[in-house]
């Protein structure tokens, strides 16, 4: 399996990208609802003021992908699918949170797959980060 990031879009402190997994392998690999997320600072260490919410979790609303249902996916060798994040990068008291690397683990059992963000995820101080469900990639990586 690889992990890549996708386009962020950003206005007014919202966030919104998504990560991309692709079949490497040789076999056929079904996903289901949502991947484990795990949000690691500049030193890829666990943060842990970080809340991984499934969907919007009120952090927005009407962002596409983000609150539709999970629906089984299977990837054949060389497709990917990916999962939309939604966060809004608000200062208000504290030290801001700055995800410079994910953990994805995309389904119970297998491993975390690790990702250096190209984009890093600036949550502030609101320390949430939404995910979608997997879903088929609209395009190639």
């Amino acid at each position: 399996m690889r992990l890549s990031e996708e386009q962020e879009d950003a206005a007014m402190g919202l966030r919104a990208g998504g990560l991309r997994l692709v079949n490497c392998g040789t076999q056929a690999y079904r996903l289901d609802g949502y991947p484990e997320v795990r949000v690691l600072d500049a030193d890829a260490r666990p943060v842990a003021r970080v809340a991984v919410v499934h969907g919007s979790g009120g952090i927005s609303t009407g962002v596409p992908g983000m609150d539709r249902p999970p629906e089984p996916v299977v990837l054949m060798p060389g497709e990917s699918a990916s999962f939309p994040l939604l966060w809004r990068n608000t200062v208000t008291d504290g030290a801001a949170v700055d995800g410079r690397y994910v953990e994805v683990v995309p389904r119970p059992g297998d491993a975390a797959v690790r990702l250096e963000l190209v984009h890093s995820l600036d949550l502030g101080t609101t320390g949430k980060l939404g995910i979608g469900p997997w879903q088929p990639a609209r395009t190639a990586p």
